[in-house]
């Protein structure tokens, strides 16, 4: 019987492509694939890594005439008057705080809302529910905002509400002790069913064959949620767990600038909004940048210990 024949080149048994001569080649063949990454690319370069370089400012006394490169060196001394400073714990407490009871509600509900949907039967009933949800995510900050204001000021909804149950402290909008549960309960209210969206694919991922399996077991509906659809969306849990205290510090400040006022600063005012006002009120650029980049290396020390304790403990990981 006669041999196919190879088409393709065989190369010379001992002769290794050079680095540059596999880049060529790889290229040559999945060239539309580049040249679609290219504008994601240029993206991250452009707006990502080439304003990196302002980091510099962190150790400098930055002076707009001189510039990056022209201003004097200073070492720590922005970083060292931060946590001189009165207000440096108010900060990181409120931060943290902030973004603790955000993860303490905003992150399971999400999920809890997936499960109830996934035991609806009626077709026609889940997809009303899933739109109601998720029309919140599309209105603008500054509306929710105000429609927050509305319902908190001095007669209304939620402060009448809250006086039925004893408050005499006047708007809540304008008291430290609600400023938290009100800024939580609206990023819950808006952001509930656009959380749960990636839940609900990851529960239409699982094999029907298991549920099947599980009833003749003689499992309920509730034994099947355990043991079936729960572990079936560990994975999805775990990596976006991670992510969520990857941003531990990072509560912006859009919406916390649209609340806040000075009668609410002990409680509402976090790093981002006090980097807003130092960095674009007062033009200090050198010491906001200290602020912030302290910021964002708190976040990638607590990202990494996160997917460090959850790879040695559940096996997933975000590398």
């Amino acid at each position: 019987m006669a041999k196919s024949a190879d088409t393709r080149a065989v190369e010379p048994r001992g002769k290794k492509r050079s680095w540059g001569e596999i880049v060529a080649r790889d290229f040559q063949v999945n060239w539309a694939v580049y040249l679609m990454a290219l504008p994601v690319l240029a993206y991250f370069i452009i707006f990502n890594y080439i304003p990196m370089t302002g980091i510099i400012m962190a150790f400098q006394k930055f002076q707009i005439k001189k510039g990056i490169w022209g201003s004097n060196f200073v070492g720590m001394a922005n970083f060292v008057r931060f946590f001189n400073s009165p207000y440096a714990w108010r900060l990181i407490r409120n931060t943290l705080l902030i973004s603790l009871y955000g993860l303490i509600f905003s992150f399971p509900l999400p999920v809890v809302f997936a499960l109830c949907l996934n035991e609806v039967r009626s077709t026609r009933f889940k997809r009303v529910t899933q739109t109601i949800s998720y029309l919140p995510y599309f209105i603008s900050i500054v509306v929710v905002v105000a429609i927050l204001f509305d319902f908190s000021k001095s007669e209304g909804v939620l402060t009448l509400l809250a006086k039925k149950f004893g408050w005499s402290g006047g708007a809540l909008i304008s008291s430290p002790q609600w400023f938290r549960t009100l800024y939580i309960g609206s990023n819950l209210w808006q952001h509930l069913g656009y959380n749960s969206i990636i839940f609900i694919s990851a529960l239409a991922a699982i094999d029907p064959q298991l549920y099947e399996a599980a009833t003749i077991d003689g499992a309920n509906r509730w034994q099947q949620t355990i043991h079936v659809t729960i572990p079936g969306i560990a994975t999805t849990i775990v990596v976006l767990l991670i992510l969520r205290l990857g941003q531990i510090m990072g509560v912006g400040y859009e919406k916390i600038i649209l609340m806040y006022s000075p009668a609410t600063y002990e409680t509402g005012d976090v790093i981002a909004s006090y980097v807003y006002r130092v960095g674009l009120e007062d033009a200090d650029y050198s010491y906001s940048t200290a602020i912030n980049l302290f910021n964002s290396l708190v976040n990638l020390f607590v990202l990494f210990l996160a997917n460090q304790i959850s790879r040695r403990i559940s096996d997933t990981s975000l590398w």
